[in-house]
């Protein structure tokens, strides 16, 4: 009889529990729920979760959540069978054509979607270890903002949020009798990064008793001191609540204002937190007695907000009006504290059905318009709380939101932002397309360097394999070693980043610097080996050529910015008395300095020279350098060394522009010749200059393998008379190619 009598009990609950669970749901609806508890029963069975929770009991208490906040057969559904692919066998895929056969619309993604999550589980336990060994503030806040946009980015459904929420509140009430570091750490992890994302979605059923449980647990004597003072004053409080509200539904009346109007309940968790955040004694907080009207429009609001103001003082500086200017996760409502008669502080919110309804359940209050036949407006309503969510950029202190935020997170979308782990489980976010070298980037430079192979979830790829969210990656690299251009090949799709090519242009171009800078200190030791000055200090010579330091010196000779007849006014102090007299057959150069050939910023009689870098010619496009006490340094716009300096000092670049023609202006300019060597080709070559009247001031050949590199340094009076004479050199026999250097 006895066991008789425990199974009508038992039966009695379950049916009980099961007509919670299918509140505000069809009969049909209940059938499914009773279906997926009695597949679930049998094998959740005796198992219990980490935590030591029977599975079926954490199932069952996050799917009476999912009642409570309104939502939908699929998620209530999706709620009770959270594990279930824990204890079938087969595939993944296996798995979701069970739960695709048995239950109806997206159950089966729900579910997928809260197994997915399960890899924040250990970075978020990391989160907490970091945060009790005293890990730096600044960099444990910045962690768990980018692991709550992960949290969102890893999901496509956001009802496996809010599953995830109703599983951390089940999971604390859980505990609250089982003191102990487990306890603890759920309760930081809820503290830290639950509650602020229930607060974002607006789910503040959810958010309050996360804050409050964790509270308790990790701070019981601040918990239980508050709690005292509440206990102590209620029956006094619920005394002055239930005159107030006789009070104002008397005076809305009058004014035709139909109202629901009711104390509302102070969290703990908000009164600590306001007495830390503003330094406050209890005695302090205004808002341990409140009130809330809810009205059937907006007009009402304001009305009331009205009357409450007639009726009672308002206090300076206390009200907010959120109606017209909504916090960033949505949330409208009027705000306003007063004193009463006696003296006594009285916090009021007023706000429509509407505003409460999302103000209660946040995004989850779609589902209830869903299931209830929503209309068009509250549809479009969604739409734009959902827009919100996949905008989410940027997480503030959850305290205060500021119209800097709101800003924040219009600026660009979610869907634009991937998250991947190191190894040791810290959370990157990195541009949607980011691959490996992206990612070994931003960890350090010197790491994307040296970069040379990646693992993505344990299996090697390729470096230009493109991340997802939530797949953990481990760089490979070298002891020593440099980047490859072809990772700035934008065809090869390496690096995603502009802060990465940054880098690796930076990389190269420093690489370059240095070897103008080897070139440029040859040049110079050469030459003072040349005049007999080895001894001479480099930087005073630097200094008397207007330089800061030697190595400014070695730059601008790299770069040719200055010659050896300058170095040697500089050391001797006085132009030398010859000329050094050609070892081969070339004419001294005829191209000299006019001020009026080239017109610097519109005008002439500037002292200018051109670069021997780039030997600009008319009518070549040319801009103007300033030099430290060589005038103006003129160079083709497509030049790399102007490029270089134009990045470097910008301020220095001047417009030049060639002057009028005059027919014994000349200038010199480099071509390269490359024929196959036979004999007889360089007097063929001659002859063509001699004919064309062409100045020929130094010749360079080289001769390997039957083919020869000739260098030429022609001065021409244009670029059309050295076009017309490259022509003909490659007519001659044996040339196939001529080209300007």
């Amino acid at each position: 009889m006895v066991s008789v009598a425990n199974s009508l009990d038992h039966t009695q609950d379950v049916s009980g529990t099961l007509d919670a669970l299918a509140e505000g749901l069809d009969d049909a609806s209940r059938a499914s729920l009773e279906h997926a508890w009695q597949l679930m029963a049998p094998l959740y069975d005796e198992h219990q979760l980490p935590t030591g929770e029977p599975y079926l009991q954490h199932g069952v208490g996050q799917a009476l959540l999912a009642a409570m906040l309104r939502l939908d057969l699929e998620t209530r559904l999706a709620a009770l069978l959270f594990a279930w692919p824990e204890f079938i066998k087969g595939t993944d895929r296996d798995c979701r054509e069970r739960i695709e056969k048995n239950f109806p619309g997206a159950t089966a993604a729900l579910v997928e979607g809260l197994l997915r999550l399960d890899l924040v589980r250990p970075v978020s336990q990391d989160l907490v270890n970091r945060a009790q060994q005293a890990s730096s503030a600044d960099e444990v806040k910045a962690q768990a903002e980018v692991l709550r946009k992960m949290v969102l980015a890893m999901v496509d459904d956001v009802r496996v949020v809010i599953l995830r929420l109703a599983s951390r509140v089940q999971t604390l009430r859980f505990l609250s009798d089982k003191p102990g570091p487990l306890r603890d750490n759920v309760a930081r992890e809820a503290q830290q990064l639950y509650a602020p994302l229930a607060n974002r979605l607006g789910i503040w059923q959810l958010k309050w008793e996360l804050e409050d449980l964790s509270l308790r647990f990790l701070e019981p004597a601040a918990y239980k001191s508050i709690a005292k003072q509440l206990d102590e004053k209620r029956a006094e409080r619920e005394h002055f609540i239930s005159e107030a509200v006789a009070q104002l539904v008397h005076e809305l009346s009058k004014h035709g204002v139909e109202a629901e109007v009711y104390g509302r309940p102070k969290h703990i968790y908000s009164i600590w937190n306001k007495m830390r955040a503003k330094h406050l004694d209890f005695s302090e907080v205004y808002d341990v007695r409140a009130l809330r009207v809810i009205v059937d429009d907006v007009k009402d609001c304001y009305t009331a907000l009205g009357v409450v103001h007639q009726l009672w003082t308002p206090i300076p500086r206390e009200f907010d009006d959120y109606i017209s200017h909504p916090k960033g996760n949505n949330y409208r409502s009027l705000h306003t504290a007063v004193f009463a008669e006696d003296g006594r502080a009285l916090e009021v919110q007023i706000r429509t059905h509407e505003m409460h309804q999302h103000a209660e359940l946040g995004v989850a209050a779609h589902w209830r318009y869903k299931e209830s036949g929503a209309s068009v407006k509250s549809s479009g309503n969604y739409d734009d709380k959902i827009a919100w969510l996949r905008q989410l950029l940027s997480w503030r202190d959850e305290i205060a939101d500021s119209e800097h935020w709101v800003e924040q997170f219009k600026q660009a979308a979610l869907d634009d932002t991937i998250y991947v782990l190191t190894p040791q489980g810290k959370v990157i976010d990195l541009p949607r397309g980011s691959t490996p070298l992206d990612f070994a980037y931003r960890l350090h430079t010197d790491l994307g360097h040296r970069c040379r192979g990646a693992k993505v979830d344990g299996h090697l790829v390729t470096l230009n394999t493109e991340l997802d969210t939530g797949q953990k990656v481990e760089i490979v690299s070298a002891k020593q070693g440099g980047p490859s251009r072809d990772w700035l090949n934008p065809q090869q799709g390496y690096l995603a980043t502009t802060s990465a090519r940054a880098k690796v242009k930076r990389w190269f171009a420093q690489l370059e610097e240095a070897e103008t800078l080897a070139t440029g200190r040859a040049f110079v030791q050469r030459e003072l080996q040349r005049l007999g000055a080895t001894q001479t200090n480099v930087d005073d010579l630097a200094h008397t050529l207007g330089f800061a330091n030697h190595e400014a010196l070695y730059l601008a000779a790299g770069h040719e910015e200055i010659g050896p007849r300058q170095i040697e006014v500089a050391v001797r102090g006085e132009a030398p008395a010859t000329q050094p007299t050609p070892e081969i057959a070339t004419r001294r150069s005829r191209a000299g300095a006019r001020s009026d050939d080239v017109l610097v910023v519109g005008v002439g009689q500037l002292m200018y020279q051109l670069g021997r870098c780039c030997k600009p010619a008319p009518p070549d496009r040319i801009g103007g350098f300033v030099t430290r006490g060589r005038g103006i340094s003129v160079h083709r716009l497509d030049c790399h060394n102007f490029i270089r300096m134009l990045a470097r000092s910008p301020e220095r670049v001047i417009e030049a522009t060639w002057g009028a023609p005059r027919e014994e202006s000349v200038f010199p300019v480099d071509v390269q010749v490359l024929a196959r060597d036979r004999q007889g080709l360089l007097r063929d070559i001659s002859e063509v200059l001699s004919r064309e009247k062409i100045n020929v001031t130094a010749v360079r050949t080289q001769s390997k393998n039957d083919q020869a590199t000739m260098g030429f340094t022609l001065e021409v009076r244009s670029v059309t008379q050295l076009n017309r004479v490259l022509g003909l050199l490659r007519d001659l026999s044996g040339v196939f190619e001529t080209r300007r250097v």
